[in-house]
């Protein structure tokens, strides 16, 4: 797994808005400048994503801006239509929503999780992360999927 004060690395990923507008990017450069509060959750549209875990990044936005972040980032091993369809299903505003179809980024951070046998194949850890001009400088990463403590908004803002 990474580990904090390592850079982030380079993969092509897909970003994604309520509107289904993609861009492709790659996360060297969306992550290069700025700081980033980033987190990653196991699947678009299932419960603990859908009802806890992005819908509070969502509502702590302008708190977490205000704290001197650039972009708040939430990325799931699922194709940009699906996050697209997420965004817009949860009103996403002030997260910009990252598709890492092929878990690319998830494998390139360590934190890759096989869900085999719940259908789901390989996908992201559920975690939370600050990145600092393109290095990780805190993160936390939950012990099973359904659980959410660990990562929430109000968690990230308290290390910010």
């Amino acid at each position: 797994m990474i580990a904090v004060g390592e850079k982030i690395p380079d993969v092509p990923l897909t970003t994604v808005d309520a509107a289904g507008t993609t861009e492709s990017v790659r996360s060297g450069e969306l992550f290069a400048t700025g700081r980033t509060v980033l987190f990653g959750v196991p699947a678009a549209f299932s419960p603990t994503c859908s009802d806890a875990h992005l819908p509070g990044f969502v509502a702590k936005a302008g708190e977490i801006s205000g704290k001197g972040v650039d972009r708040i980032v939430c990325t799931a091993v699922n194709d940009p239509f699906v996050m697209g369809a997420w965004a817009k299903d949860q009103q996403v505003h002030g997260v910009v929503m990252l598709a890492d179809g092929a878990a690319l980024f998830a494998k390139a951070m360590g934190l890759e999780l096989d869900a085999t046998d719940f259908g789901l194949g390989i996908r992201s850890q559920r975690y939370a992360a600050v990145i600092e001009d393109g290095t990780l400088s805190w993160i936390d990463v939950e012990d099973a999927p359904p659980d959410h403590e660990k990562t929430t908004a109000d968690v990230v803002l308290s290390k910010l």
